[in-house]
């Protein structure tokens, strides 16, 4: 395993690499693979201010703080993101869809069609939402609540031709937390996701695809009609009962055999964002800057490394 960055050696590089690492990120933003500013990097930062950031770095792509952009409003948005030559990862999915407020859900279903119509006018045709792992509902009741609701879900996402990806969680903490398991197998999230509509899919990140067990295979099985959107980050060598969500390495820091990871997403002809989410990585003292320019780099570095840049 690769020994993490620290700040200075980090900050010791930084000026050279910078220009060469803008040029890759803006050319597979051209190309196909672009890396998207993810907030794990910079902790809590202005909208605006967050994709300017991204911009100025290299990156491809800024994940879309969805409620902000709404409140700049989509001409706005629409034109910020071409002055800053940047495309829009992914939005959040604005929809508490596996809890058990009905009422909440309902309510927020009703005003999900204006976020959607809003998120492709922008350029941004996928959001994200996490898959529960376990419940404190029997499995199959909760899969048909689950299940019932994603599929008015896709419905109205599907008007606005918007794509939602699951994120399914492997650490197996995630799945014990509550008294019964649900879904965090990617063969399962996969069927799932095929049962609730043409348009849902998985947010494939790389740290539950290794947690869960998960092979190259089950990505070639996707394909990619399946995969919505991709997190990476890197894991330390750990015993599962000791792994935790806040314990992610910067790509290439750890044991995850990203080379095969990437190399997988080519297969499919994966041609959308990337964006490196490593949980606890960044420590406080890291500024803004220094965080998203060091998750730039290394996930650079490991998709050169695996020859899809």
């Amino acid at each position: 395993m690769q020994t993490p960055l620290d700040r200075r050696n980090f900050l010791k590089t930084a000026v050279v690499g910078t220009a060469a690492l803008g040029f890759g990120a803006r050319a597979g933003a051209a190309t196909g693979m672009f890396v998207s500013l993810n907030g794990s990097l910079t902790r809590q930062m202005p909208w605006p201010e967050f994709a300017r950031l991204a911009a100025r770095l290299g990156y491809g792509g800024v994940d879309v703080n969805l409620g902000a952009a709404r409140k700049e409003g989509a001409a706005a948005t629409r034109a910020l993101l071409a002055e800053l030559g940047i495309k829009p990862g992914v939005a959040s999915l604005p929809v508490r869809y596996s809890g058990a407020d009905e009422a909440g859900y309902q309510e927020d279903l009703k005003n999900l069609g204006e976020a959607a119509a809003f998120a492709a006018e922008i350029g941004c045709p996928r959001m994200m939402a996490v898959l529960p792992p376990s419940s404190q509902t029997p499995k199959p009741e909760f899969r048909k609540i689950v299940k019932d609701r994603l599929l008015a879900i896709a419905d109205t996402l599907g008007r606005a031709n918007v794509r939602l990806g699951l994120e399914f969680l492997g650490p197996l903490h995630f799945r014990t937390r509550n008294p019964h398991e649900f879904i965090w197998r990617m063969d399962e999230a996969l069927e799932f996701s095929r049962e609730c509509g043409p348009n849902i899919g998985l947010t494939l990140d790389a740290w539950h695809w290794h947690h869960a067990k998960a092979t190259a295979e089950d990505i070639l099985k996707a394909g990619k009609p399946r995969i919505v959107h991709v997190h990476v980050s890197d894991a330390r060598p750990q015993p599962p009962e000791e792994v935790r969500d806040n314990q992610r390495v910067m790509p290439g820091e750890g044991v995850i055999d990203l080379v095969t990871f990437f190399q997988s997403l080519e297969k499919i002809g994966y041609a959308d964002a990337i964006s490196p989410e490593p949980i606890g990585r960044v420590p406080p003292e890291m500024s803004a800057e220094d965080g998203a320019r060091l998750g730039l780099e290394t996930t650079l570095a490991v998709m050169k490394k695996a020859r899809v840049l």
